[in-house]
């Protein structure tokens, strides 16, 4: 059995960076449990670790304690970023690091960035420093900066959950990428969400998309044809004709004017 050592950076009253409205410790907590949710879900032969589970304060030698009395075998300790001018995602790995170590990098870099590439983010490398969490650490491990919560283009991306999946999804790509976990057979047929249920994630805007009458609120997790996309899109357009009209005629000429463009198109 692989055990693999999961570090959410901060807690308690250390809250790690606060910009935007966002912060530190509660980004990298809700990141990685679930990591270790899907990796234990979907992948044979791993047991995953967290130095904190819930909103608490460790030093950071009782954590890097910790994952060396568990003898894990790797160790990734996951941040989020400040003071980074421009922005982006970056991972560390220390000043004297084994061969192991540098191949986790190598594996969680490129998965992660390949995840985060198509929202616009910028890769500010693989890089080496002295930090406690990958000096300390008696197996190898690698140190994640996911995007600057002071700079507001990577702080706007942080608040999509489709940003905070990609994360989620290259972490847990690159550990299997590099411990070469197979995946379960039952692993398809267990992760077939209830349609029924809205993801955690997706909550805030499926609340709001229902309530503004876009969506009747049944089935969050079905497919959506190519008719149901068309109804969604004609409420938008309606709305979006009364918001920029001032009364019902303005709303009917508006409408024959659009329909124009649309056909010119």
């Amino acid at each position: 059995m692989i055990k693999l050592g999961l570090d959410p950076g901060h807690g308690g009253k250390d809250g790690g960076a606060g910009h935007y409205s966002l912060l530190e410790k509660i980004i990298v907590l809700n990141i990685c449990l679930e990591i270790k949710t899907q990796l234990e879900r979907d992948y044979e032969g791993i047991q995953v670790y967290l130095t904190r589970s819930t909103d608490v304060a460790l030093e950071l030698d009782e954590r890097t304690d910790m994952m060396n009395k568990l003898n894990v075998d790797a160790l990734v300790s996951v941040h989020c970023n400040a003071a980074g001018g421009d922005g982006g995602f970056e991972t560390y790995r220390y000043t004297k690091a084994s061969q192991n170590s540098i191949k986790l990098q190598a594996a969680l870099h490129t998965a992660i960035m390949t995840e985060l590439r198509p929202f616009g983010v910028i890769d500010r490398k693989q890089k080496v420093k002295n930090l406690h969490m990958v000096r300390e650490s008696k197996m190898p491990a690698v140190l994640t900066e996911n995007l600057f919560l002071d700079v507001k283009a990577d702080a706007d991306r942080l608040k999509r959950p489709e940003v905070i999946q990609a994360i989620i999804d290259g972490h847990v790509k690159g550990i299997a990428s590099y411990f070469g976990l197979k995946r379960k057979e039952t692993a398809k047929v267990a992760t077939e969400r209830d349609i029924h249920q809205v993801s955690g994630w997706a909550e805030t805007a499926w609340a709001e998309m229902t309530k503004n009458g876009y969506y009747d609120g049944s089935r969050p997790g079905a497919t959506q044809t190519r008719e149901e996309a068309a109804v969604v899109m004609y409420r938008l357009r309606k709305n979006f004709l009364k918001l920029i009209a001032n009364n019902a005629e303005d709303i009917a000429d508006l409408d024959k004017k659009l329909a124009k463009i649309e056909a010119a198109e």
